[in-house]
């Protein structure tokens, strides 16, 4: 079987795209689709025609190019049965746990709720590539807006047993207001240093920094290290539980003015 290719690219002001494509049946999808101009020049830039569109939550930066990209190229768009009178242009709604085959491929359908009620993410386990929408950042997790933050710990969180060579493709360039953040909680990190040293360095080149992988995120991520004895003395948290310590980071980040 042909691995897929994956194009990612920025657009709007720090949303990613990113296109997906299989050479051998030519099928080829959108994960989200932030801007429809953005998308429709990358797909001609490769010569490809869209056959999908996985969407992850209702956000306007995530759908924006649904019915114009549909218009275009007749694509089927698949998102969150949960948010399916949010999805514009819905031909195939899906909830966490299910599967389904795009491409020769099983694609599995994860729950993450915190950011928007009924949040998935999007994961080929034999591509080791997840699609988390706004649910993981490097070295992040999106806001909660819709729901709560128990909710988004387990989100988060579940994707801890994902193979650590998993690639995590996201949606914004956030990495390094990320990385100033989770410095504040985790300061003696060796790992954490030497990565704010090497997204800097990105940036300074006007680089992208994702897809992260999972052990990067498993080492740097203060939202899947909730256990970690120096963010809980940092926090003053050394005897809760990994749920409020989450509280506690995703509050303060919140209000994180680095």
């Amino acid at each position: 079987m042909s691995h897929i290719d994956m194009r990612q690219f920025m657009c709007l002001s720090d949303n990613y795209g990113l296109i997906i494509h299989d050479s051998v049946t030519g099928a080829t999808a959108s994960i989200d689709a932030p801007d429809a101009d953005a998308v429709e020049a990358q797909l001609k830039k490769f010569g490809r025609q869209l056959t999908h569109i996985f969407t992850t939550h209702h956000h306007a930066d995530h759908v924006d190019g649904n019915l114009r990209l549909k218009e275009l190229f007749g694509c089927k768009i698949i998102g969150p049965k949960a948010e399916a009178d949010k999805i514009p242009g819905i031909d195939i709604q899906v909830s966490g746990g299910d599967k389904f085959i795009w491409s020769h491929r099983e694609v599995m359908v994860y729950d993450c709720p915190g950011h928007t009620s009924g949040h998935i993410a999007f994961g080929i386990a034999n591509e080791f590539s997840l699609f988390a929408g706004d649910t993981v950042f490097a070295m992040g997790c999106g806001r909660v807006i819709e729901g709560t933050l128990e909710q988004m710990y387990h989100s988060v969180n579940q994707f801890k047993t994902l193979s650590p060579s998993t690639y995590v493709y996201c949606g914004h360039e956030y990495t390094e207001a990320n990385c100033s953040f989770a410095l504040t909680l985790e300061p003696g990190n060796r790992h954490l240093q030497n990565r704010a040293v090497q997204v800097a360095a990105k940036r300074a080149r006007g680089e992208m920094t994702c897809p992260t992988t999972i052990a990067e995120e498993l080492q740097t991520n203060p939202y899947m290290r909730c256990n970690s004895p120096e963010i809980r003395s940092v926090l003053g948290m050394e005897t809760a539980t990994d749920v409020e310590v989450f509280a506690e980071i995703r509050t303060r980040k919140n209000n994180f003015k680095g």
